[in-house]
């Protein structure tokens, strides 16, 4: 569960890797030096990029800087899914990048992408279906393709930042506490009441220092944090033959009003409605 350096080898004959990976419940918590551009499509999943932690639903379009540590997106994913990663050192094309004009843009984006970016609406759609393209193509016209995809990111307006400072790994290397173990302790005992005092002693902290240490490296609280993981599941348990009261105490809840406010307020559907919505996407 601690923080891993992944080693990034580029496909062979070219200047960086483009792949598929399916790690579904593999806990991969990790950094590299290269900058990663990710797409994923699923019913739901969780972002966690550098301090950031949120769920995406449909789809989600990641850039992440070097050595920013990250949650593998497909991590918990029980739904049908799909998702593309494209991983590059920063002199993938040499020089070019830091001297040619043409490119100033790009290399702007890169340096935003220092603290994760993501991105919505057009762009994500556009790069999404680019990325799926990119897969049948030569080498040679994967490179242009992918200059193509970086210069529409760096245009886009739909692009948020994820953390509000650097959260390259030098800041977690020195850090006593692992997600890891935050999130194995979550995984395991969402569906019952979760100690948070218990969680404190996990990480060698005293309770409010846990709560103090929890809200500044998240931005949230960790009854928020472990919520947010229920709705996660619960979207999941939405999509199988379970009544809705069932999939509310399944999932951790034991008030059904409070989890249907608690949902809606997530999703922006009721949990009828997100059931009619997305009922066929449950992988067989």
């Amino acid at each position: 569960m601690k923080i891993v350096k992944e080693t990034v080898t580029a496909n062979a004959g070219q200047s960086f890797r483009l792949f598929t990976p399916r790690l579904r419940n593999y806990f991969f918590w990790h950094y590299h030096p290269e900058i990663e551009l990710v797409y994923v499509e699923a019913v739901t999943g969780i972002r966690h990029v550098g301090q950031h932690i949120s769920n995406y639903m449909n789809s989600d379009l990641v850039l992440i800087g070097p050595n920013i540590p990250h949650l593998n997106f497909d991590y918990g994913v029980e739904t049908e899914y799909m998702q593309i990663v494209v991983q590059l050192p920063e002199n993938f094309i040499g020089t070019a990048l830091e001297h040619a004009p043409e490119l100033a843009g790009i290399r702007q984006l890169f340096h935003r992408a220092s603290r994760g970016l993501a991105f919505t609406g057009h762009t994500k759609a556009t790069v999404g279906t680019r990325l799926k393209v990119m897969q049948r193509q030569d080498k040679f016209t994967q490179l242009f393709s992918l200059l193509d995809i970086f210069r529409l990111l760096a245009d886009s307006t739909e692009a948020a930042v994820l953390n509000e400072t650097d959260t390259s790994v030098k800041l977690f290397l020195n850090d006593k506490i692992r997600m890891g173990t935050i999130y194995e302790y979550v995984q395991q005992h969402y569906q019952d009441t979760v100690h948070v005092d218990y969680v404190a002693a996990l990480v060698h902290l005293s309770t409010p220092a846990f709560c103090r240490y929890f809200k500044k490296h998240t931005r949230m609280t960790f009854t928020d944090f472990v919520n947010q993981y229920r709705i996660s599941q619960a979207r999941t348990l939405l999509l199988r033959d379970s009544s809705i009261s069932a999939v509310s105490y399944a999932s951790g809840f034991q008030n059904i009003s409070h989890f249907n406010k608690l949902f809606k307020k997530s999703t922006g559907d009721t949990p009828g409605a997100f059931r009619k919505k997305y009922a066929n996407n449950l992988e067989p």
